[in-house]
């Protein structure tokens, strides 16, 4: 198939571009580079032997993602482009409801007019809300914990309104949960502008000893050792997940879980990270941050039995391919 990848320079998306070439479909990546590089392109073509098509654009202008239809004939869409970083979704709400829901309204009216039926959508774990966990996608959606929620929420509902009055639409709904490590080329990776949102990321910085310390953000939260518990994804798994649900996407709207369906604390999550590079890790405890739940870990049995899906790769694999990558983008 012929995909347009949204946000394909992107950490999740560069791999998912990987895992789709390496499938045998073709790529064009539409982004703005506001978080990532256009070297990423020469990456991907590293690994897989064939370089992407890429669009430098903004998803929420009209004119922008017409042009990039017109050129192409897609089978279907697959949209990461957005902005996802928890906090500053919390300072800026207005920012993040424009950017991630107004690039979805772009991309689904291109679909319509260009009669692209398959649509892949990068949700998010934080629809739940405050729902307890393992989170299941049968769940009724409580209201997020924070703007950037809302705006996947929100997203889903668009998408899932828009399918029922096109019904030769095929929609599914990822809703993945903490995604980290690296390809294995070590040629992508989590690379951030700037100071890190996610926890990997800023504990290879302090690994490699670009910052002090890490901030564990609470140490108060009902959990076995106080810190949060969260579903650490590998990446690749991650990527090969979108693949899956291409690959088998029915009529009608689909929402699967991708996760480990297994919940490790921060703590234990910088513990094996030293284990399995032998670094430690100085960190201190910081205030929590608004908008975190205390559990967040998925079921995910339904991608297992409707998708062939389930997440292969263990946290030292997640430690160890972070690890490299972080000290060969370093150099």
């Amino acid at each position: 198939m012929h995909i347009l990848v949204t946000g394909g320079t992107g950490y999740i998306g560069s791999h998912t571009c990987v895992a789709l070439q390496q499938a045998g479909h073709s790529v064009v990546v539409a982004d703005n580079l506001s978080n990532s590089k256009k070297e990423t392109i020469d990456q991907i073509k590293k690994i897989t032997g064939s370089r992407p098509g890429f669009y430098k654009i903004d998803c929420t202008r009209e004119t922008a993602v017409d042009r990039v239809f017109s050129e192409h004939h897609f089978d279907g869409v697959i949209h990461f482009a957005g902005l996802k970083a928890v906090g500053e979704s919390v300072e800026k709400p207005l920012k993040y409801y424009y950017n991630n829901t107004l690039s979805t309204m772009m991309l689904i009216d291109a679909c319509r007019r260009y009669d692209v039926k398959r649509f892949v959508f990068s949700s998010s774990a934080t629809v739940y809300g405050e729902n307890r966990a393992p989170l299941v996608e049968t769940m009724p959606l409580l209201p997020a914990t924070n703007p950037y929620g809302e705006t996947k929420a929100i997203s889903e509902r668009i998408l899932s309104d828009c399918a029922a009055v096109n019904p030769g639409w095929s929609v599914a709904l990822l809703r993945y949960f903490n995604p980290v490590g690296a390809h294995e080329s070590a040629l992508i990776g989590e690379a951030p502008s700037g100071i890190p949102n996610n926890l990997m990321p800023y504990v290879t910085k302090v690994a490699r000893g670009k910052l002090k310390k890490l901030s564990i953000f609470g140490n108060d939260y009902p959990t076995a050792d106080g810190t949060g518990v969260r579903d650490y994804v590998h990446v690749c798994d991650l990527a090969e997940g979108h693949v899956a649900a291409l690959n088998k996407l029915t009529r009608g709207v689909h929402i699967y879980n991708l996760g480990t369906g297994r919940g490790t604390s921060v703590l234990e999550l910088v513990r094996a990270f030293e284990e399995a590079t032998g670094v430690k890790i100085k960190y201190q405890v910081a205030p929590r941050r608004q908008g975190d739940v205390a559990e967040c870990y998925a079921d995910a049995s339904k991608a297992k039995k409707e998708m062939g899906w389930q997440a292969k790769r263990g946290l030292a694999e997640m430690c160890l391919s972070a690890w490299q990558f972080e000290k060969n983008y370093g150099q």
